[in-house]
């Protein structure tokens, strides 16, 4: 018999939008393999970017937020593993979900630390580096409180891996890293794609809806690409990204070769036709999908030690690694007017994902890995007294909270 997972979805998957999107597709198809009966539910409204997954054979289901419509629907299910995708829908439905199926193996995706990315902005706004004093920030005792509550929860970092057991001592024995997984790719890929000189601009692409990303864009627009410019005349800078906002849009400027296009249907379609791709992050957390596009199409990417977090290892990046504007922006020249270096750094990133972010490294061991717990739960929660305690004080407000809206809604 068929194992039941239910996915609590922040929001529904976008994977043509987002890394999150591509992330939950990941996931869904590791544990589809595993045979997994999969029903998907969401509390948001779905966009014409959303992917119908229902044409995967995953189970879409709309629910709301304090109600016990919810409580019904659970009870009617009864999953085997329920997956929070965020620690705000666990903080939402975690109290739910162990009172009516306590049974159920619960774990938490974070996607990235939410809290390391909104300290991470902080200090940028304060132009001071980062320390703890940003790290632990309100929603660092919410996130790290939403993973003790959880029988796992999934790390897609080695830096963020590092993070939760030096500075919050979080016992590993809750964590579980799981970075992006891809199929592997043949060494001799970027014999197939243009070449240097069919390549005519740089990119760079993200969700606009992400507060890292418009950062990016403006930085590079107000920072990097004059310098750029002053260097390569007739060069054009083209933005990709859903959700554009006007804000976004006005930073087009044709003369300046400074493109905003929108959204991409396709970001290889996009990255094959790019010489080089930029993303000049100042704060963020977890993987950057931009980066990985790049690396699959054989883009070179020039970026920040924000931008290359988690991804390259002992590896040579697939381009440069630069925080100065000044470095940043003749790293960018360099690798757009060399075509030896270009061709040298291309090939860098295949092995990076090949070595780094198999699926076949990743999808079986943590298939055991959840199999495992669900035999030892009971144990496993008895040694997480922070856990039991958490559940037993934070989510009574949480509880009884949701409980006071759902009446006065009445």
């Amino acid at each position: 018999m068929s194992r039941k997972l239910l996915i609590i979805g922040f929001v529904w998957p976008e994977p043509k939008s987002s890394a999150a999107g591509s992330r939950m597709m990941q996931l869904i198809e590791t544990f589809q393999l595993a045979d997994y009966e999969i029903t998907f539910a969401s509390t948001s409204s779905r966009s014409n970017n959303a992917f119908n997954l229902k044409d995967i054979g995953v189970t879409q289901v709309s629910i709301e937020l304090n109600s016990s419509s919810f409580d019904d629907f659970i009870k009617a299910l009864n999953p085997n593993v329920v997956m929070f995708d965020r620690f705000m829908t666990e903080e939402q439905f975690g109290w739910r979900v162990a009172e009516h199926c306590p049974d159920a193996l619960r774990i938490l995706d974070t996607e990235d630390l939410h809290c390391l990315r909104k300290g991470r902005h902080q200090a940028l706004k304060d132009n001071t580096d980062f320390n703890k004093s940003y790290l632990f920030n309100d929603t660092a005792k919410r996130e790290i409180a939403s993973i003790y509550r959880c029988d796992l929860t999934l790390i897609i970092s080695e830096a963020e891996m590092d993070i939760l057991s030096e500075d919050f001592k979080v016992d590993e024995s809750l964590l579980f890293y799981l970075p992006f997984m891809f199929d592997y790719i043949p060494s001799d890929t970027y014999s197939e794609l243009p070449a240097f000189e069919e390549r005519n601009y740089f990119t760079t692409i993200g969700n606009f809806l992400h507060e890292p990303n418009f950062d990016a864009v403006l930085h590079l627009k107000k920072n990097i690409w004059p310098l750029i410019r002053q260097q390569i005349p007739d060069s054009q800078m083209h933005i990709y990204g859903a959700y554009a906002s006007l804000k976004v849009n006005q930073l087009h400027n044709s003369k300046e070769g400074f493109i905003v296009n929108g959204f991409a249907e396709s970001a290889s379609a996009v990255l094959k036709k790019s010489r080089v791709c930029l993303a000049p992050l100042q704060f963020g957390a977890g993987l950057k999908g931009k980066i990985f596009d790049a690396i699959k199409n054989c883009t070179p990417c020039v970026t920040t030690s924000i931008g290359a977090e988690g991804i390259y290892g002992n590896y040579q990046p697939n381009g440069f690694i630069e925080n100065n504007p000044h470095a940043f922006a003749d790293r960018a020249v360099e690798l757009y007017t060399t075509k030896v270096l270009w061709q040298e750094k291309q090939k860098f990133g295949l092995d990076v994902i090949n070595e780094r972010f198999s699926k076949r490294a990743f999808q079986e061991v943590f298939i055991k890995t959840v199999l495992d717990i669900s035999i030892e739960l009971y144990e496993r929660r008895l040694n997480n007294f922070t856990g039991q305690m958490l559940f037993h004080h934070s989510l009574q407000s949480t509880k009884f909270m949701s409980k006071w809206i759902e009446a006065k809604n009445k």
